[in-house]
Parts: structure tokens; C-alpha cells; sequence
């Protein structure tokens, strides 16, 4: 187990599990407008559990192999693109070019966050 916690690709695929949850947590209960507020807050908050149990020990051990700055800018990046895929198959909507060009910049970003500090 100590191995897989060291590799850097470890933290990256619990960042994406974790926003997978994450973003039905927060986006999933549109579609049912219907609902009372304080039934689907429960239900995010139950769905956000399964967030933390991965997104917690995914910066804890990312924190072994990358900074805090690297681990929040990948997750933010991880969190956009898992959106994109939430939003063009749970809601059939695509991002419009502005949106797509904002992406871009984010991960631009990234990429900014990892270039040798010198």
C-alpha cells in the first residue's frame, strides 16, 4: 500500500473520484426543482461524504509529491472538466466557445503551477 500512496498519480485519480461526487452533490438535484430544499440538501450532503473520503487522504498523500498551490490548482482543473462531462450528459448542454476558451486559461494555469520555480 505504501507504494501506491507514493506514486503521484495516486492523489490526481482521488482528486477526479472526488469531484465526480462533488459535482452530483452540488448539481444533480437541479433537475429536481420539485423537491424540498432540505430534502435535497441531505441528499448532497450525503453524496458529498463520499467526496471527502476521497479528497481528504488525496491531499494528504498529494501533499507527499506536489504543494498545496499545485494540489488546488489541479483539483480546480479536475473539478471543471468533470463538470463539462456532468453537464454535456446529465443536463445535454455544451459549453459555449467563451466557456471553452475560460477552460482553457484554468488549464493554462496548471500548467503555470508546475513550471520550474527558477
Amino acid at each position: 500500500m505504501n507504494d501506491l500512496i507514493q506514486t503521484r498519480w495516486l492523489p490526481i485519480l482521488m482528486l477526479a473520484g472526488s469531484n465526480i461526487f462533488m459535482t452530483i452533490a452540488w448539481y444533480g438535484h437541479l433537475k429536481f426543482k420539485d423537491k424540498p430544499i432540505w430534502l435535497v440538501i441531505f441528499a448532497s450532503w450525503g453524496i458529498a461524504l463520499f467526496e471527502y473520503c476521497l479528497q481528504v487522504p488525496a491531499n494528504r498523500w498529494g501533499s507527499n509529491s506536489y504543494s498545496v498551490y499545485q494540489l488546488k490548482i489541479m483539483a480546480e482543473a479536475i473539478a471543471i472538466a468533470i463538470f463539462v462531462v456532468f453537464a454535456i450528459i446529465y443536463f445535454k448542454t455544451w459549453p459555449s466557445w467563451n466557456q471553452i476558451a475560460a477552460f482553457i486559461c484554468i488549464v493554462a494555469a496548471v500548467a503555470f503551477a508546475f513550471l520550474p520555480k527558477n
